[in-house]
């Protein structure tokens, strides 16, 4: 892991399109702006590993009967 010291508004720039901004500093934080392109997902961490969770328990099927619906459903 690189660990950098910024002031604020100073800038930390990965590769040639994505820019990452201390935009303010107070006691309860850091405030950071991210210049990327718009196809590339940012997100926090915590709402990712919520986001992985959730796909998580919707793939796991129970029973036979939850799999006969579902094929009743798509039309098979």
């Amino acid at each position: 892991m690189l660990i950098l010291a910024r002031k604020e508004n100073e800038e930390i720039l990965l590769g040639n399109d994505i820019k990452i901004v201390v935009v303010g500093i107070s006691k309860s934080g850091v405030k950071l702006g991210i210049q990327a392109p718009k196809n590339m997902m940012i997100l926090r961490s915590e709402l990712a590993s919520d986001i992985k969770k959730e796909n998580t328990q919707a793939s796991k099927i129970t029973s036979n009967k939850d799999i006969q619906e579902l094929a009743k459903k798509i039309g098979k």
